[in-house]
């Protein structure tokens, strides 16, 4: 099952669709009979407590475990650090939708603080190629959740796809930039300023252990981690044609419910708390999607299914909701 595929019989190409993303249609639909849905459309600041346990548990494991070894470092690394740093960058993908606060200032600093104990600035910088990826969902050079085609090329059999589940955090941060590249704002360059001097505080008092621990955390919970995987069942195409898929699982009480994928989708401005209560209210709209239960089972499909990989995502030429802003860019 970890032999290389062979070639001549697996699809090395994204599935292309003239049609646009499902989730505007649906919403529509949605809302038309079940008004009420519109009440759930709140802010959510239990998000900023989260973010602040988390801090200050990280930087008590982090003070505490300085002088181990790093035999007990990464298996504490992995097991609280990278879970915990998970949680916080879902967060971040909170916030990124304004969903903590009505303050715009305030989702944006609360991003800032979930993102220092990670230890790698990206949360100001992830929430401007989230919104294209919502916006634009599979648009090619656009929506950067997609993979290139260098990967697609590349991680072709079970080896290679262990390796590029495992190196997913580089690629999730150094894809954008090949894709869309874009010059950083205000925001982003203080995001990076404070994420250096917060992590050369951290080194100064608490020593490159401690230090150490919160980026390995991050890495690790990112990569092969059983909470991670969301970030190959979400979009990624396992059954023909359906190219979002929610996730019911254990795993949403850590992940900030961000396992209701087609929910958030379908209502972005809904906050993760209240996101089980749309599937209360219309089930006859998601009863009947693909949905995962395992995130470990998806993992195990990806690695080993010589089908599956990188390629199997749908993507899009353009939408019409692109085309109509470009023509209004002409014109202007």
């Amino acid at each position: 099952m970890w032999s290389s595929p062979d070639e001549t019989l697996v699809k090395r190409d994204f599935t292309w669709q003239e049609s646009d993303e499902p989730h505007a249609t649906r919403r529509k639909e949605i809302l038309k009979k079940y008004p009420e849905i519109q009440s759930l459309f709140t802010k959510e600041p239990r998000t900023a407590l989260v973010i602040l346990f988390i801090f200050f548990s990280q930087m008590a494991v982090a003070y505490f475990i300085r002088d181990y070894s790093f035999w007990v470092i990464l298996p504490v690394a992995y097991l609280y650090g990278g879970t915990v740093n998970h949680t916080l960058q879902l967060a971040v993908h909170e916030l990124s939708h304004n969903l903590g606060f009505e303050s715009h200032f305030l989702n944006k600093l609360f991003a800032c603080i979930a993102n220092l104990c990670t230890g790698i600035p990206s949360a100001i910088t992830f929430a401007r190629y989230h919104m294209e990826h919502h916006q634009f969902q599979g648009v090619h050079g656009v929506d950067t959740d997609i993979p290139t085609m260098w990967e697609v090329e590349t991680f072709t059999n079970s080896v290679r796809k262990f390796c590029w589940v495992i190196l997913q955090p580089l690629f999730y941060a150094v894809r954008p930039m090949v894709v869309k590249p874009q010059l950083p704002n205000r925001w982003e360059i203080w995001n990076e300023i404070t994420q250096i001097l917060f992590d050369c505080v951290v080194l100064y008092f608490l020593g490159f252990k401690a230090l150490a621990y919160l980026v390995i955390g991050t890495l690790l919970g990112l990569g092969m981690h059983p909470c991670a995987g969301h970030f190959i069942a979400e979009h990624y195409e396992f059954t023909k044609g359906s190219e979002t898929y929610s996730y019911y699982g254990i795993c949403n009480y850590l992940n900030l419910n961000v396992g209701y994928h087609n929910e958030h989708h379908d209502f972005p401005k809904i906050p993760w708390s209240n996101l089980p209560r749309v599937r209360e209210i219309a089930p006859e709209y998601y009863t009947n999607l693909p949905f995962y239960d395992s995130y470990l089972s998806v993992f195990w499909k990806y690695v080993t299914d010589p089908t599956v990989g990188p390629q199997t995502r749908i993507k899009r030429k353009t939408t019409k909701k692109l085309e109509a802003l470009r023509r209004a860019k002409c014109s202007s």
